[in-house]
């Protein structure tokens, strides 16, 4: 049986409906599958539910550090949508390669969530593609592990020529066909992310949250990289995205 870490469960999903909040009383009182007395990372976790942990973690545990996405997901036909062209500029979309992946995760505003080897496996297996200028990689666009499109960017010297919106609307074609629904992570504050993705038919849904929670006078030094750390196994001791 794996035990990445030298922990048997490093990873876990819990659902829980948000009309029955009072049933995380289960999280609180799990001693097995979570260890209360090191970080916890929670992913993409809906705001409801991590308001209700809070309470119960701030109040004798420890600490939370959260960064807030509002979920936008695709609700109108693709046909409703006019097909934005590439400026006649010599830029061309293609299909990224693994070698362009520390190029994207270097520029990736959230990239001690995510390593490069997360991205080489993301172009390789699921829709990613870039916009060249000349031959130099200008935007690009991946979907996730998660299903999210995510991490559209364009370099700043090559801003306000459209080609964020025809990675987007191109993307959210694949993805569609693909068999997926297509929806993005926006931080609140985003608002050109937000004008783009509405011109596109994408609407609000909830509001979602990345946290860490921490236990007070927990030692950082304890963890090996990703993560995982284990007090009783000297050869585990001694980055990461949106």
């Amino acid at each position: 049986m794996l035990q990445p870490h030298g922990r048997l469960y490093e990873s876990f999903s819990v659902f829980c409906p948000c009309e029955q909040l009072d049933d995380l009383r289960l999280v609180e009182e799990e001693d097995v599958l979570i260890d209360w007395s090191r970080p916890i990372y929670l992913n993409f976790t809906h705001h409801l539910i991590l308001e209700h942990l809070e309470n119960f973690y701030t109040a004798s545990i420890g600490t939370t550090d959260k960064v807030c996405g509002d979920i936008y997901v695709c609700t109108s036909p693709l046909e409703d949508v006019q097909p934005e062209e590439l400026p006649p500029d010599g830029a061309e979309m293609l299909q990224l390669k693994p070698e362009h992946a520390k190029e994207i995760h270097d520029l990736y505003p959230a990239n001690d969530m995510e390593s490069v080897e997360v991205f080489e496996k993301l172009i390789t297996v699921l829709p990613a593609y870039g916009i060249f200028s000349s031959g130099e990689l200008a935007a690009w666009m991946v979907q996730s592990y998660y299903g999210a499109m995510f991490s559209m960017q364009t370099r700043p010297e090559f801003r306000r020529k459209g080609y964020g919106i025809h990675l987007a609307q191109y993307l959210t074609k694949v993805v569609t066909l693909r068999g997926y629904i297509p929806y993005v992570v926006i931080r609140p504050e985003n608002d050109a992310s937000l004008s783009l993705y509405k011109k596109l038919g994408f609407k609000k849904h909830y509001q979602t949250v990345r946290a860490v929670l921490r236990p007070h006078g927990y030692d950082d030094a304890n963890d090996a990289p990703g993560g995982g750390g284990n007090d009783d196994d000297d050869d585990t001791a001694a980055p990461s995205d949106d």
